[in-house]
């Protein structure tokens, strides 16, 4: 039966019938145009949904139980000859893999420590730099103020001569 037929049925849409398919997880038979074929057992099946959802059960209740559990298989191993030696083997790339990356991250530490130390020389060049300029800009400094301070001595006494000149020619 098709969808509609089996709609017509239960007396309930075709897209409750899809609704409930999906919902129920359901696995249906599909034709060559991919709408559901419903077995007789399928139709049994969508009735006593219908009855549950009729009773006052959620449709998600329903899903939820009729959701399967599944049951794994176990598989006996098959020893094969060459499985040992292949386990073997992969620890042992798998070691030499973990010293590699412990050397490379030893040598990138070792890297980084010596570019480190440089730059701590750098920055004590530059603070002895910084010092030996702040020292010779405070002396230059103190120089000039001597400088500026000779010179107005200077000029104070050459303007003392001039205003005694002027004051011993006029007779002030």
């Amino acid at each position: 039966m098709n969808t509609n037929a089996v709609a017509k049925l239960l007396g309930v849409s075709p897209s409750t019938i899809q609704r409930w398919v999906k919902q129920a997880n359901l696995r249906m038979k599909r034709n060559e145009l991919g709408h559901y074929v419903f077995s007789d057992e399928s139709i049994e099946i969508l009735k006593s949904i219908q009855e549950k959802v009729n009773n006052g059960v959620l449709l998600q209740d329903i899903a939820a139980a009729a959701k399967k559990t599944r049951q794994a298989a176990v598989k006996t191993e098959v020893a094969h000859p060459d499985f040992d030696k292949l386990t073997a083997k992969i620890s042992e790339l798998e070691a030499k893999l973990e010293r590699k990356a412990d050397e490379i991250v030893s040598y990138q530490l070792l890297q980084h420590r010596r570019e480190i130390e440089e730059l701590n020389e750098t920055i004590d060049h530059l603070k002895d730099r910084i010092e030996v300029l702040e020292n010779k800009s405070a002396k230059d400094q103190l120089e000039a103020e001597s400088l500026i301070a000779a010179g107005a001595e200077e000029n104070f006494f050459k303007k003392l001569k001039k205003t005694k000149l002027i004051s011993s020619i006029l007779g002030i």
